[in-house]
């Protein structure tokens, strides 16, 4: 509910009986919205009105910024009301609907972004759309008054032709998205890696970190890629490519540490924000989602196995703690994100963006006090003007705040204040926790707590890779409960017929392909650190759910709605790894995965069949789709299956698989021979997990490239000349 009519509410539309947090912010409009669905497409047959579509979500600072200047303004909803069908979706509620009105926007206008406005023919046929639009004419762009008023006169002047176009550019697009891959079975793996390679080096920022110019956004799939090349790199045979592998490492590296020593994280409360508006990671977007968080506990653990850097340790702990904290339902799922902006004080008119999380250079000081404040601003770069450069806040909203970062070192900030880095580091810490109590103290940012499957699935992933790292069992538990919330609410029966999301006790829409891809991915995860079987096993049911309702048996590859779902105007396969991997880039890894795990061709198969269909794409833009990269790397290479046979709660088990578990094996799959009903359950996909047992009563390591095993190993020193 907006700020602006949360006492009082004046109007109140069809939005009010949904559950999702943002149409429900939209639900005291006097624009007349309704939720997608077919009363809306039945009104706009009936009145033989062009629908209006308005997609965002509800951490979206740019669709409050329009629903403050054009929907809650009376003059602008009576032109929307009178001459179109309004309707209200959440995107991360329906991503099948914003992807296929998304694609339109991009393809017509060159961009997208969030609130997508799209205006469709009574058939659902997109006829004009764009994103964010002023209330009033500005400079180069039209103002959303003048467009609905222009938009109007056109219907009603050029009917026909608008309904001709409308139905070719959806035919043409269909066309394009059709042939937009070429079909490349000859995929050469060193021409593939090199490509990626130079596309990111090429693009590296070497001062800051990151990728390209302002905004920077986190993309963990392309760290993930580049540590993979830097194990590739360094183990070519007859080739000296260490100063390759040293610079994939050293990228990411660096990248890693801008964003954590950046205003990007929140160096306060733990956690990342969505992406730094700036080259210098300093002022960020200030809206915290699930996902970043669930991609980055992966990177930032994998790279610590590589590093074994403390302070990517720390960041890792901090963001769980965060998570924790803050994103997660008290039965175990996690919450979707935290929204950018929020009320200064409680009686402030409207919200602004950051406002929870700026300070005042006073402000530290009267809570640390003066000397401390002096200490604590300087190593965090907080000015009595403010930090925030003019064009890192095109609207004001931060003038005279500070976004905290990490300035100065402790090393160096000691030598200022003449103090040890250790004396330096105990007053930071202690501030830190100071200034904790007192943001608490401020108005929270609005929480939208639906809990999504896809984003849960990759946080699953996170949690169990980071526990696994660091022998975490709390980590690994939090993993476990969000498996169980996602088994037990989102599916219509238990573990069988997966929705996208759930809120207050009722479940969303029926998921999507990127939910299946995102929590296969999650259990595969988390049942190697974990060796309870029967995430393994959900796994596998899931996947064979999701190729009945995805999967074209004919080409290969998955669509990203299922085959039977209505009023879709497009049928898309996604490709692009950006801020979530795409599903069939994750399902291709899945599939190798189980593959390795459970002997069964026919997912190998089926992910090859993805690399042949997204052939063009993988040769020529391997940076572009990482994830596809890795997956296809990972079955190029051959695959390792480490088992370990024994007990799993004695001492000299727990040796092995912490070892195991420490160590980059991007290639290997960890498996579990039980001598129960684990081991027999795997036995029926992998025959030779069936003779696998302790060895003279010791636990043993089975460790077999693609399926030749070699003889078992009992000790770390045995087992350490053995992985690779």
């Amino acid at each position: 509910m907006s700020e602006t009519t949360a006492q009082a509410p004046k109007f109140t539309n069809a939005l009010a009986k949904e559950r999702s947090p943002y149409l429900l912010q939209h639900a005291h409009n006097p624009v007349n919205w309704l939720p997608w669905g077919e009363e809306a497409f039945k009104l706009a047959k009936e009145q033989d009105k062009p629908i209006f579509l308005s997609s965002g979500y509800s951490t979206c600072h740019w669709c409050h910024v329009m629903e403050r200047e054009s929907f809650e303004n009376e003059e602008t909803a009576k032109l929307i009301n009178d001459h179109f069908i309004p309707i209200k979706v959440d995107r991360e509620e329906r991503p099948d609907v914003d992807l296929t009105y998304m694609t339109y926007v991009q393809a017509a206008s060159g961009h997208g972004g969030w609130p997508m406005s799209v205006f469709l023919t009574p058939e659902l046929k997109p006829f004009y759309g764009g994103t964010y639009y002023p209330p009033e004419n500005t400079a180069g762009r039209i103002g959303f008054k003048n467009l609905l008023n222009e938009l109007h006169k056109v219907w009603t002047e050029d009917r026909k032709g608008i309904e001709e176009r409308a139905a070719r550019s959806v035919e043409k697009l269909q066309e394009h998205l059709d042939n937009e891959n070429t079909a490349l079975s000859d995929l050469q793996h060193d021409t593939l890696i090199q490509k990626a390679y130079d596309d990111l080096s090429g693009s590296f920022d070497y001062h800051e970190g990151g990728f390209g110019s302002a905004p920077k956004f986190p993309r963990p799939s392309t760290l993930n890629l580049l540590m993979r090349i830097h194990r590739i790199l360094a183990g070519k045979k007859g080739e000296d490519r260490s100063s390759e592998s040293d610079w994939a490492m050293e990228m990411t590296v660096r990248t890693l540490r801008g964003m954590a020593n950046g205003g990007m994280r929140d160096h306060i409360g733990g956690g990342f924000h969505r992406y730094s508006v700036d080259g210098y990671w300093h002022i960020p977007h200030y809206e915290k989602m699930l996902y970043d968080q669930a991609q980055l506990l992966s990177s930032y653990a994998e790279a610590w196995k590589l590093t074994d850097n403390a302070m990517f340790e720390s960041i890792v702990r901090s963001t769980v703690e965060y998570a924790r904290r803050d994103l997660r339902h008290q039965d175990g799922g996690f919450f979707s994100a935290e929204d950018a902006d929020s009320l200064a004080t409680a009686d402030a008119a409207h919200k602004t963006e950051g406002a929870f999380y700026v300070w005042k250079a006073t402000e530290i000081d009267e809570v640390l006090g003066k000397d401390n404040g002096n200490i604590f601003r300087y190593a965090y770069g907080a000015r009595r003007d403010g930090n925030a450069r003019p064009e890192s806040d095109p609207h004001g909203e931060l003038k005279g705040l500070n976004t905290l970062y990490r300035a100065v070192s402790f090393k160096k900030t000691g030598e200022y204040f003449k103090k040890s880095a250790e004396e330096i580091k105990t007053i930071i810490e202690d501030g830190m926790k100071q200034l904790f109590v007192a943001r608490n103290k401020r108005p929270r940012p609005h929480l939208d707590d639906k809990i999504i499957a896809a984003w849960n699935g990759l946080m699953i992933g996170g949690l169990a890779r980071a526990g696994a790292a660091f022998g975490d069992a709390e980590m690994i538990t939090l993993a476990t409960g969000a498996a169980q919330f996602l088994h037990d609410h989102l599916c219509a029966t238990p573990g069988k017929e997966l929705h996208r999301s759930w809120r207050e006790g009722r479940r969303g829409p029926k998921a999507f392909a990127i939910d299946y891809a995102c929590l296969i991915h999650g259990l595969l995860d988390l049942y190697e650190a974990s060796f309870d079987v029967k995430w393994l096993q959900w796994a596998v049911s899931l996947q064979g759910e999701m190729d009945t309702l995805f999967l074209d048996t004919k080409n290969g590859g998955y669509y990203s709605v299922h085959t039977d779902m209505p009023n879709s105007v497009l049928r898309i396969k996604e490709d692009y790894d950006g801020a979530e991997p795409s599903p069939n880039s994750l399902a291709a890894l899945n599939l190798v995965r189980l593959s390795a795990m459970l002997a069964k061709d026919t997912w190998k198969q089926q992910a090859e069949k993805i690399f042949t269909i997204f052939g063009s794409t993988l040769q020529n833009s391997a940076s572009a789709v990482p994830v596809m990269t890795m997956a296809f790397d990972l079955n190029h290479r051959g695959k390792q299956q480490i088992i370990l046979a024994g007990d799993s709660s004695t001492p000299e088990f727990q040796t092995l698989a912490n070892f195991i578990r420490r160590k980059f094996l991007p290639n290997a799959a960890l498996l579990h021979a039980d001598g129960g009903e684990g081991q027999s359950w795997l036995a029926t996909h992998n025959e030779a997990v069936a003779g696998m047992k302790p060895v003279s009563g010791k636990p043993a390591a089975y460790v077999c490239q693609n399926f030749t095993c070699q003889a078992p190993v009992t000790t770390v020193e045995e087992l350490e000349k053995v992985v690779n």
